[in-house]
């Protein structure tokens, strides 16, 4: 499946007159597109070539065509050309030898359904001049406007706001009222409605402080981290599922611990400095017992992503993209295959963090975040556990213990299998299949690797075979005799004293010398160790060998097996199914004690290379692990310590990182107004928008740091203003000046989020479980469930289509922001699903409504409920007709109308 961003509001030019390229286009085209293109196509239809007349290098290029007419058909892009050949479904295959893989096929045909967009690199500046990009510069601390005309203003914020306005000659809007008001911050601080007694206790309080307790209440409820989290979680692009996965269960049945430690880290407003950081590095700042083991559960920030059928390449890619993208606004992933086009990002600073995260490594078994309890449960728990663990680990070792003896057995099939397979396309990241009786394909790697390790070194053990290997088949006989053998191994070269007559008979030669010396060692080893074993000293070389980890026998296999080392379905079928034992149980066991989905530095950290365009074995120069320069500045250093994670979290909370505070104040800012000083913020750097203040920005960013990076703080301060207190009421001759409200001259209207709306359907209904945290709650539409929607479970393979419906974001991958669509299916799904008209039934049957006998009272209570107000005449009128018309489900068909309201499902 393709992954790619949400599409953001700003908009560019394109090449060749297109229409404007979106960011989201920009990224399709750099990580899938172009490299696509010039790794299968350019070489033959490119600048030196034009095979067929065709050119496809540039959009102009592909508009026009070549012999058999345009590749894109603009008019109707699913008959392109281009599409039919690379599925191979005409006469046209392409490219000819090969079929392009599925995940690159389907990349292309997204781009020709969106009109195949071709970024204009040429727009692209200077290097030194894109360093110069308002967001790579430190944050400033601007001294608020002071105007004395300002009557309105009530604090720095508002000061900021009114200047802006006043230099266009305009003015804010009116308060709200207070009614208004208390639904309107209530939602935004919980994404639930008030209830009626808090909407009469605030209107019954004339007191100045007013609001401002109001705030503080909501600011201190459990929903305010329920309602942030969920904020959150669409940036960690959370879900409880892998996506698509080989021969492995798909569930994260840990990955609620992650929500939930979202949850506790807004309500105890942890500082979001240390909130990044334990994401980022908990497994580096926690002991061994004991509640500092608590933030293990961040981890999942890293870990929680999609698996994308195990490529660990992807994988690595999309924690990049959820680190540099959701946490600095920076679409650093663009650079795998080639230079940021647009930001000063080389390839080069794309592996450094490659390597950062290519050196961390998930436990086989996620730890513990917390000591498993002392009971009966446990321990039951505990000892049927081992068992199972037992029985899969005495199936891998008999396995392994197959497999080496095999690679021993047939070390001769493996060499000419090896050779074989020389020039060929790496296969190392595809699940191979084989019959048990067939050699093992991973296996054959393994000769592979070590034969090209052997050639190398120039190894005199190996010598002699890489000269025979070198031979031409049909003229091996003939030229066997002339391989020079003096530098080879005294045993090899005495064992080649008559000249082979195929490299069938070298490779014969060959497992005879190796399995010699294999058993002698094994015998010494019986006998007590090598020295109770007299061998000639020239035999060490081959016993060093057979004792390498490397040596291809010498496999390593984990207690939980590795699938590719066991090609055959049997097998596979019964790993998985003692594996699947083992993590079901260790999961839903009784007694099973919740596990934090953690990260780990590896032993040995990585030395990054950069892939040339982004192919892993076309390596090109390493490179250090360490910060982009366009952050750090050319002073920089690499990390060392261990993966280097840890110092990747110093440097993103580091007050100087000029990224940090400003990405997080304008997602609290856009999450308050619906719309961000930057309107585009998953992408500070060239392409996105700039800031509508500026100046606003940086203050409320350095305000942030120097209230010790607290969410909560900066929330109050926002939602205090009166720039927030505004109505929201239409102005026409300001919708003419700005129709976006960009200076703010007005509060923006809102249609509430699908979490709110279920949220709210079921908090009116009465039927809202505020229970806090837990695993994740499955069929989140059906009548029983009650939850609030963020503890439903999100298969990312399978998302709900409701879901979709109401704009919810893939969680393929980080996304800033949420679209907001107006489709029938929306109003489709209030009229006529089950689930809205059970709460329609709820609502009238609560025990404060069904408890009034009087008409009148009666829906006075609905409406306070739902609104905050007492019906109009005109709405007494209509429910009067409404009852009149179907005594018996009057009602609920009333309630259920209102339920669809405007003035329910938007916040003003």
């Amino acid at each position: 499946m393709l992954r790619s961003p949400l599409v953001y509001v700003c908009l560019f030019a394109s090449a060749a007159g297109a229409a404007p390229v979106s960011p989201a286009d920009v990224e399709l085209f750099e990580k899938h597109v172009r490299p696509a293109l010039s790794e299968h196509c350019w070489s033959c239809h490119g600048p030196k070539k034009q095979t067929a007349g065709l050119r496809l290098d540039s959009r102009a290029a592909i508009l026009k065509g070549g012999e058999s007419g345009p590749a894109v058909n603009e008019s109707d892009p699913a008959k392109s050309l281009i599409l039919s050949a690379i599925r191979q479904q005409g006469e046209l295959k392409m490219p000819p030898k090969t079929k392009l893989l599925a995940v690159t096929i389907d990349a292309l045909t997204e781009w020709v359904k969106r009109g195949a967009p071709w970024p204009d690199a040429t727009a692209a500046t200077d290097s030194s001049d894109r360093r110069k990009h308002w967001a790579f510069q430190p944050i400033g601390n601007p001294t608020p406007p002071v105007h004395a005309d300002d009557r309105w203003s009530t604090s720095t914020i508002d000061r900021f706001i009114w200047s802006k306005l006043r230099d266009k000659g305009m003015s804010p809007s009116a308060a709200a009222d207070k009614r208004t008001l208390i639904r309107r911050v209530t939602f935004d601080l919980t994404g639930l409605p008030p209830i009626p007694d808090e909407v009469d206790s605030f209107l019954a309080d004339d007191s100045p402080e007013a609001y401002e307790r109001l705030v503080a209440r909501l600011i201190d409820s459990p929903a305010f981290g329920e309602h942030w989290a969920r904020l959150w979680l669409d940036v960690a692009r959370y879900a409880d599922t892998k996506g698509y996965v080989f021969f492995e269960e798909s569930n994260y049945p840990w990955a609620y611990t992650y929500r939930d430690y979202v949850i506790e880290a807004f309500n105890k407003d942890l500082p979001y400095n240390r909130f990044l950081f334990e994401q980022l590095a908990a497994d580096r700042l926690v002991g061994d017992v004991g509640e500092s083991r608590r933030p293990l559960r961040a981890l999942g920030f890293l870990t929680v992503g999609g698996r994308f059928m195990n490529n660990t390449h992807d994988v690595i890619d999309d924690r990049i993209d959820v680190v540099m993208r959701g946490l600095m606004g920076l679409t650093v992933t663009c650079a795998r295959c080639h230079d940021h086009k647009f930001d000063p990002i080389p390839s080069r600073d794309y592996y450094s963090l490659y390597g950062v995260f290519a050196s961390s490594e998930e436990p086989t078994v996620y730890p513990l975040y917390e000591p498993p309890p002392r009971t009966e449960a446990y321990a039951s728990f505990a000892k049927e556990l081992a068992a199972r663990e037992r029985k899969l680990r005495e199936f891998v070792q008999k396995k392994k213990g197959e497999l080496a003896a095999g690679a021993r057995k047939r070390a001769a099939e493996y060499l000419l299998a090896a050779h074989a397979n020389r020039g060929k396309p790496g296969q190392e990241d595809f699940m191979l299949i084989a019959d048990g009786t067939d050699l093992n394909p991973k296996m054959a790697i393994r000769w592979q690797a070590f034969l090209e390790r052997m050639r190398k070194g120039r190894d005199p053990v190996f010598a002699a075979w890489a000269r025979f290997a070198d031979l031409p088949d049909a003229e091996f006989a003939e030229k066997a005799a002339g391989v020079p053998l003096g530098d080879v191994h005294p045993l090899v070269r005495r064992a080649f004293r008559a000249p082979p007559r195929s490299l069938a008979e070298v490779a014969n030669t060959y497992s005879a010398l190796l399995n010699e010396a294999d058993s002698r060692q094994a015998a010494a080893v019986l006998a007590g160790g090598p020295a109770s074993v007299r061998i000639d000293p020239v035999e060490a070389d081959l016993w060093a060998i057979v004792r390498d980890p490397d040596y291809p026998p010498n496999v390593t296999v984990s207690d939980y097996g590795d699938l590719d080392l066991l090609p055959d379905r049997p097998s596979q079928d019964e790993l998985k199914k003692l594996r699947a034992e083992v993590e079901q149980w260790r999961a839903t066991g009784p007694g099973a004690p919740p596990r934090a989905m953690a990260l780990l530095d590896s032993p040995h950290p990585v030395t990054p290379r950069v892939f040339q365009r982004g192919n892993p074995y076309n390596l090109g120069p390493v490179v250090p692990r360490q910060f982009p320069e366009c952050l750090s500045g050319p002073s920089r250093k690499p990390f060392t310590d261990g993966s280097g994670r840890l110092e990747l979290a110093r440097t993103i909370v580091d007050s100087k990182n000029p990224l940090t505070a400003r990405v997080l104040v304008n997602r609290v800012w856009q999450s308050l107004f619906g719309r961000g000083i930057v309107t585009t913020p998953g992408d500070f750097g060239l392409r996105g928008d700039p800031p509508t203040h500026p100046e606003l920005l940086d203050h409320l960013a350095t305000m942030f740091v120097a209230d010790g990076w607290s969410v909560k703080l900066l929330v109050k301060r926002i939602v205090l203003s009166a720039t927030y207190r505004q109505r929201s009421d239409d102005r026409p001759e300001y919708a003419k000046l700005d129709p976006d409200n960009a200076l703010l001259w007005k509060m923006n209207r809102r249609r509430l989020g699908f979490e709110p709306m279920r949220d709210s359907l079921l908090a009116v209904a009465g039927r809202l479980d505020r229970a806090v945290g837990g695993p994740s709650v499955q069929n989140f539409l059906a009548a029983n469930a009650t939850r609030r929607t963020l503890y439903a479970h999100l298969d990312r393979l399978n998302v709900p289509g409701v879901y979709r419906t109401f704009d919810y974001p893939s969680p393929d991958a980080t996304s800033p922001q949420r679209a907001q669509t107006t489709v029938p299916p929306q109003a489709l799904f209030l009229m006529n699903h089950p689930f809205v008209a059970e709460c329609a039934k709820n609502l009238v049957r609560r025990p404060d409504v069904a408890g009034q006998s009087d008409s009148n009272r009666k829906l006075d209570r609905i409406y306070g409920i739902l609104y905050g107000r007492a019906p109009t005449d005109r709405e007494r009128a209509l429910a009067a007709e409404v009852l009149a018309d179907d005594p018996a489900n009057g009602w609920p068909r009333f309630a259920h109308a209102l339920l669809m309201t405007n003035e329910f499902l938007f916040v003003d």
